[in-house]
């Protein structure tokens, strides 16, 4: 109830490619297919040349193409690869990719071209709200960096740090009114603030030790 209670406080803590709508594949020759090993189009067998950010269409045909296996959420979200994420601005590019890919764009469209809007529009959702929240970006963060921790699990976390968890868990069952429950809010607000800038530091520091000691062990906090 606690964890869930955590997390939910914490959790308080336009662009459309010209050519797709009414687009006709091009013909391609064959003399300029030969011998590349860039990627193809599955729609009018072009070549897609380098990867230049956001190029989801061919620029062909304009078919939507299959997802960057070896694009990781903060390059798909257009943030750079740390802990502190301005969150305005992955909001602002969640609805703009959203605004590209969505299913709902493609409903005329293709059945291939529905089912990789799905698989598109899925993986923003997941990369949004993985970056979102402080926890699941730090996850991810290490995961990044050959480290990976359960999310929901204890690992290692100080007996102090416990004792504080269940202090704060008393005066949370003891308040009464809204007045007391705002008290405690601020409480945790404050705490998740403190994990979170020493988290923030460490992955600055390219400390990724989830020993326990000494500023170490504050990803495995944030669970709490």
């Amino acid at each position: 109830m606690w964890c869930g209670r955590t997390r939910a406080l914490l959790r308080m803590s336009g662009l459309w490619p010209i050519g797709v709508l009414g687009r006709r594949p091009l013909n391609c020759s064959a003399a300029s297919l030969a011998g590349s090993n860039s990627p193809r189009c599955w729609n009018c067998g072009g070549l897609g040349g380098p990867l230049r950010g956001d190029r989801f269409f061919c620029p062909q045909c304009r078919a939507l193409q299959p997802p960057d296996p070896t694009r990781d959420y903060f390059s798909l979200m257009d943030c750079n690869r740390s802990f502190r994420v301005d969150t305005a601005k992955l909001q602002h590019r969640y609805q703009q990719l959203q605004r590209l890919i969505h299913p709902d764009f493609f409903s005329q469209r293709s059945q291939t071209e529905k089912d990789l809007s799905e698989k598109h529009s899925t993986l923003v959702n997941d990369a949004y709200e993985t970056l979102l929240a402080p926890l699941s970006r730090g996850l991810y963060l290490l995961k990044l960096c050959g480290v990976e921790i359960p999310e929901g699990t204890d690992y290692e976390v100080d007996s102090q740090f416990l004792m504080e968890i269940m202090e704060i868990n008393e005066k949370l069952a003891e308040a009464q009114g809204e007045t007391a429950m705002k008290e405690m809010e601020s409480i945790v607000r404050a705490k998740q603030k403190e994990l979170t800038d020493n988290v923030s530091r460490a992955f600055e520091r390219g400390d990724t030790d989830l020993s326990p000691g000494p500023g170490r062990s504050h990803m495995p906090r944030s669970n709490y």
